[in-house]
């Protein structure tokens, strides 16, 4: 199925669940409807949306496919994906993955579904993606210029956040009326919260943490809040995983050095996006921002990373180590939206050191 076939069946889709939507929620389903039918768009361009079946675009379509669900994506062939709602309906699952993925840029589950299948095709086994979602916090912060600048104004989006937990009131939910009752006010990132959540359970094991373009940042902040929290799992966690990013380089906490990072070698989004201060480990020639692979190197943008033969390459055994340097005092600076995220997710002190 072609990138144009994908997205006018998931369109049609999301129409046919719109009145479900408009009556669930007016307010959202109006006020989203075209960001995240724009968004739609973005990701055929910037992720392998061949790679995901008929079937399962219907799936994604469906409300349950929000911000901060869970995809159980398999490779190619090996089955179709499976959405769950949040972080404890995956884990009553016990579902087990070697990766789990974030994606960026538009933010649909079409997107973080097609970037899972591509690392699940290299991996050769089921990947959990996390659905970065798009709400009223982010509407806002694009409009200040954080689409463009992700690294430094996405703590913005953090303070827009308590909109969308006003939006959700409208929802007669059970999510809906915790946030009625005053809870989780202070925790309305649900992509980030279902990161922690999921690597913050024992049952939850994967290998590699994989993101491209904004999802390196939710994963980034993921784990400066786990560090934040409980010095000893992060401590844990960097023993047996190995972090890869695609498209933009992110500071992570002190204890995950295990880091590979991949670039594109005309990629001046991920540049502009980027921590300056660290390397890339692995440059592809040619590529942009994508990882489409039909992407053609047109316009000076590049062409799009395959991701599916660069992940093998960085992650074979004759793949040179190298682990990631001690964090350098320029991460105060340049890691200030993460230690921002912590501060305001948890109300604790932000630590600058």
């Amino acid at each position: 199925m072609g990138a144009l076939e994908t997205l006018g069946h998931i369109q049609v889709a999301r129409a046919g669940v719109f009145a479900e939507k408009l009556a669930a929620n007016p307010i959202r389903a109006v006020a989203l409807g075209s960001f995240r039918q724009r968004n739609t768009l973005l990701d055929a361009v910037f992720y392998d949306v061949d790679a995901v079946t008929p079937a399962e675009t219907d799936a994604l379509a469906a409300d349950l496919a929000h911000e901060g669900a869970v995809v159980l994506v398999p490779s190619t062939g090996q089955g179709v994906l499976t959405v769950y709602e949040d972080a404890s309906a995956y884990l009553a699952g016990r579902a087990e993955v070697d990766a789990l993925t974030v994606a960026g840029v538009g933010s649909s589950a079409l997107g973080a579904a097609a970037f899972a299948r591509n690392v699940a095709d290299a991996l050769g086994g089921p990947v959990a993606a996390v659905v970065s979602g798009y709400g009223l916090a982010d509407v806002l912060t694009e409009a200040l210029g954080g689409f463009f600048l992700f690294g430094g104004l996405n703590s913005i989006r953090h303070v827009f956040e308590p909109l969308d937990g006003v939006s959700r009131l409208f929802s007669a939910d059970r999510a809906s009326l915790e946030l009625a009752d005053g809870v989780a006010w202070a925790r309305t990132s649900q992509d980030t919260l279902t990161v922690r959540a999921l690597l913050s359970d024992k049952r939850f094991r994967p290998r590699h943490l994989i993101g491209h373009s904004k999802g390196n940042l939710v994963i980034s902040e993921a784990l400066y809040t786990i560090a934040s929290e409980n010095n000893v799992l992060a401590k844990r966690l960097a023993e047996r995983t190995r972090i890869v990013t695609f498209s933009a380089k992110i500071g992570m906490p002190a204890p995950f050095r295990d880091v590979i990072d991949v670039m594109g070698g005309m990629d001046w989004f991920g540049a502009l996006n980027s921590r300056p201060d660290i390397p890339a480990d692995h440059v592809v020639p040619q590529a942009g921002h994508s990882t489409n692979p039909d992407i053609p190197v047109w316009m000076g943008l590049g062409a799009g990373i395959r991701v599916t033969p660069t992940l093998r390459d960085v992650l074979s055994p004759a793949a040179e180590r190298i682990a990631a340097p001690a964090p350098l005092a320029a991460s105060a600076i340049f890691d200030l939206p993460q230690r921002m995220t912590v501060a305001l997710h948890d109300g604790a002190a932000l630590r600058l050191a």
